[in-house]
């Protein structure tokens, strides 16, 4: 899939979901804060309690670039964990590697994250680690592979570039952006997490 094509279907998503996924789509957002379709500017009808549910779970998994598979297998580990189920998926899911390398700052996109993820580029303590998925534990370093500093994307992450489309740096990171190295400082909590959701609607729907 090219880039072009992957940033409509990024823009037509967001407008589906009612969220921006992608800076791009912000722009497009102002423009038609409406869902796509011939009748996207119509008034939505009265949604089913499932509809609405369902709905709440896509955004969520939009957010994080996950498949249905991987989503509902964080929605089992969460379901396992101890306290609020909601609260524990979203702090698995923000533990994610890619997620956190989106949230300090040195990718512009989760699919940004996710490929300097998968390309090697990034370390955790000092171990080259390539799956997005892995899960980052409190006190863990991750950095920018030394080599890789120099390239142009990092050089760019690491002037600051992409703080004026990203939320501002959560406070469970520290983030030392000019040498491309963060710490997971504690685990993180569900209103500091800067994703649009209704957390327990998404319990709801695949508890149902």
């Amino acid at each position: 899939m090219s880039s072009v094509t992957r940033s409509r279907r990024q823009v037509r998503l967001s407008r589906a979901l009612g969220i921006a996924l992608t800076p791009k789509a912000v722009k497009h957002f102002e423009k038609r804060p409406y869902p796509p379709g011939e009748h996207g500017r119509a008034r939505r009808r009265t949604e089913s309690d499932y509809a609405v549910r369902l709905r709440e779970k896509q955004r969520l998994r939009a957010q994080y670039g996950l498949r249905e598979k991987q989503m509902a297998r964080a929605f089992e580990d969460a379901r396992k964990a101890p306290g609020l189920t909601g609260e524990a998926l979203v702090e698995i899911l923000e533990t994610r590697l890619d997620a956190l390398v989106l949230r300090s700052g040195f990718a512009r996109t989760t699919l940004q994250a996710r490929q300097a993820v998968v390309h090697r580029h990034i370390l955790v303590d000092g171990k080259i680690v390539d799956r997005p998925s892995f899960k980052v534990k409190p006190g863990q370093t991750v950095q920018v592979k030394p080599k890789s500093q120099a390239m142009t994307p990092f050089q760019v992450a690491a002037a600051g570039a992409h703080r004026d489309v990203l939320p501002a740096v959560p406070p469970y990171l520290t983030v030392s952006l000019e040498k491309l190295s963060f710490v997971l400082s504690r685990a993180p909590k569900r209103v500091e997490v800067p994703v649009t959701c209704e957390v327990q609607l998404v319990v709801e729907h695949y508890s149902r």
